[in-house]
């Protein structure tokens, strides 16, 4: 059986951050100093607010490789969908896990380079595969990517390819229920409300 050593804990941990895609904003945006100040206003979206970072925060403490939990981080901008979902990868990848924390619009930007090749250089095939294969996936700002064919089929890709081999995604949008079930096929909005917690 054999252990690993502290500085190769310490080295996978960075190297986690790194391949994130979020290694910068990690270093200012946990669950320690996530606020809830600005939910004061309501008590009952304090409360709800509360209720939501524990079920999060709980998630995140807990992810191991049998987890799997979906959410739906819904609401404008500025009310800590990104520092929530930063919290979550930070310490997801503190357990070792392999998190891909991308946006909708670079998301569908490497699946059109697989498909279409590269401007750059035409030979140079994307990967695609750890959109499929990351213990936790984060995409931010579902709503934000050019609507096409294309892109609601990528989509839909995604999240059926990886609720069906049972891997944890979290999403957030600026979108409401409505604009989801208005932009998006049928398909995609009933894995969305049926399988993630919103």
């Amino acid at each position: 059986d054999m252990k690993m050593c502290d500085c190769m804990k310490r080295a996978l941990v960075l190297a986690g951050y790194e391949s994130s895609g979020i290694s910068t904003l990690m270093r200012t945006q946990g669950f320690d100093n996530f606020s809830l100040d600005y939910y004061k206003e309501s008590q009952k979206q304090y409360d709800g607010m509360k209720k939501m970072y524990e079920k999060v925060k709980g998630f995140a403490d807990n992810f191991n490789a049998d987890t799997y939990e979906n959410f739906l981080f819904l609401g404008g901008t500025g009310l800590g969908k990104t520092h929530l979902s930063t919290a979550v990868a930070k310490t997801v990848i503190d357990k070792y896990f392999d998190v891909l924390y991308v946006t909708a619009n670079e998301m569908i930007n490497v699946f059109e380079q697989k498909k279409f090749g590269s401007k750059i250089n035409p030979s140079e095939e994307a990967d695609t595969s750890r959109y499929y294969s990351c213990d936790l996936l984060i995409i931010d700002d579902l709503g934000t990517e050019m609507q096409t064919p294309f892109s609601v089929s990528c989509v839909y890709e995604i999240i059926n390819a990886r609720m069906m081999s049972r891997k944890s995604t979290i999403i957030s949008t600026n979108l409401t229920q409505d604009d989801i079930r208005k932009r998006y096929w049928d398909r995609i909005t009933s894995r969305i409300f049926g399988e993630y917690q919103p």
